[in-house]
């Protein structure tokens, strides 16, 4: 499998559940919206660890560098990180206005993010690692838990 379509499905997956929740906060449907929330935040913070345990260690043991890309995808994820949590706090406040505000900065930032990511860094992953190298690193990324 290639890492481009194997993170691509991962970001498709946590759209879903991020669109979800948002949609059942914006019809007050808190017990729904905390489901989806929690779904939504475990499968990306376990997104980001498969990425800054594995992947991310791999391409720059191949490129010889640290700077760049992942540098920036890291800072990126911080971002997305800090969001979750403000997030959490309103939707455990069951506040619809804050909630749904928080949600239009994260969309616009998970999609620069995840645009920057598959256009960019997983098509250079599955460029510069060997065939070998990108086969043992799908594998330790399927084993990653949050």
């Amino acid at each position: 499998m290639i890492i481009s379509h194997y993170m691509k499905n991962e970001h498709r997956e946590c759209d879903t559940y991020f669109a979800e929740a948002e949609q059942a906060a914006a019809s007050g449907d808190w017990e729904k919206a905390e489901e989806q929330f929690i779904a939504f935040s475990n499968e990306t913070l376990t997104h980001f660890k498969k990425e800054e345990e594995e992947l991310f260690p791999a391409f720059e043991a191949q490129t010889g560098s640290s700077e760049g890309p992942t540098q920036v995808m890291r800072f990126e994820h911080e971002q997305v990180r800090g969001l979750i949590g403000k997030l959490a706090e309103a939707l455990e406040a069951q506040d619809k206005d804050a909630y749904l505000s928080l949600c239009e900065s994260m969309m616009i930032l998970l999609q620069q993010h995840n645009m920057k990511e598959e256009q960019m860094l997983y098509a250079m992953c599955d460029r510069v690692l060997p065939p070998e190298i990108k086969e043992s690193t799908l594998e330790k990324m399927k084993k990653v838990e949050y």
